[in-house]
């Protein structure tokens, strides 16, 4: 097997964060719960994007911001998502080129503007997203790079992309293309709303991943499980590695009969925003590197640390040193 030019291709939602302070007041007034994620149309997204208080832009994207962290912990990264041919597509292009990650898609020249998601950062560090999807729902089989895929270590999956079926197509190919290429597919469960809309789709497509990365609420989701511990041990019979997240708690990491335990990282909670892409980044990026889980787990924990302590899902320190610690 040929030593990949890239240790990771991530594919999913290729977005333009907004990322705005508010009260549980204005949540109240527009009919949000806390911490949810909610797919909105384009009337909503423009009726909330006017009345939000002013906040930063920046690209976004659940894996596409894991991409951006890795390539800040020194990784080789590539991405592959679909935005339009439009003013934030350029920012998304843009910015994720500045990031240092490989973004060779071609964008959308017809149809849906460029996707966006407007989140709310309550005084609590809690995001409630609400995600206009627009351009990205026509990422298809079509926009797998397979060449690309096979030159890249890992394949990391976004579960926020299965809502549409062109992309499950899509997701489908990718996989295949690791597989035959000798290289692992890893997935995001990505939010327990999403996972239950999809459980069947998502519980099916396990076939496929050697690296499951969910939080407590979305792995119980998966499973129907009550228990956080019930549904891990789940996890570890269907999966060669999972990779579980506990907020404070910290991460369990799960392959075979081998049980990591890894504590979170003393941080101020500003904006949980990102906590799980960061962590998923530099978990990979430690895997690839030939690290044990234990340091996986650190890494992907001190990267987190650092997203949550100040508003975006996007590193504002140098991590570039902290491969080296762990």
């Amino acid at each position: 097997m040929s030593t990949p030019s890239f240790h990771i291709i991530g594919i999913g939602n290729a977005i333009v964060d907004v990322v705005s302070p508010a009260d549980h007041a204005f949540l109240s007034k527009h009919d949000m719960h806390p911490g949810s994620m909610a797919l909105i149309d384009a009337a909503r997204a423009d009726m909330l994007y006017a009345a939000m208080p002013p906040g930063q832009e920046s690209s976004g994207g659940s894996v596409a911001n894991s991409c951006a962290v890795a390539a800040a912990l020194g990784a080789k990264v590539a991405y592959l998502g679909k935005v339009a041919d439009d003013p934030l597509g350029g920012v998304f292009r843009s910015q994720i080129a500045a990031a240092g990650v490989n973004f060779p898609s071609q964008p959308l020249t017809a149809g849906a503007p460029t996707a966006r998601c407007l989140i709310l950062v309550t005084p609590d560090g809690q995001r409630t997203m609400n995600t206009f999807l627009g351009a990205c729902v026509a990422f298809g089989e079509h926009d797998v790079d397979e060449a690309l895929i096979a030159d890249s270590a890992v394949l990391y999956l976004e579960g926020y992309l299965f809502d549409p079926p062109a992309a499950q197509a899509a997701f489908r190919r990718a996989a295949r293309a690791a597989r035959q290429a000798g290289r692992k597919v890893a997935l995001s469960l990505s939010d327990a709303f999403c996972v239950d809309r999809h459980r069947a789709a998502f519980r099916d497509f396990l076939a496929d991943v050697d690296i499951l990365f969910a939080n407590e609420a979305e792995i119980c989701s998966l499973y129907e499980a009550n228990d956080f511990d019930d549904a891990a041990e789940a996890a570890r019979a269907d999966l060669p590695l999972a990779a579980l997240t506990r907020s404070e708690d910290g991460s369990l990491i799960l392959r075979g009969t081998d049980t990591v335990r890894v504590p979170a990282e003393p941080t101020t909670l500003i904006d949980s925003t990102g906590a799980g892409d960061a962590y998923a980044a530099g978990f990979l990026t430690a895997l690839t590197a030939g690290r044990d889980l234990a340091a996986c787990g650190r890494l992907g924990s001190l990267a987190a640390a650092e997203v949550i302590s100040h508003y975006g899902a996007r590193p504002v320190a140098d991590l570039s040193k902290l491969l080296a610690s762990v």
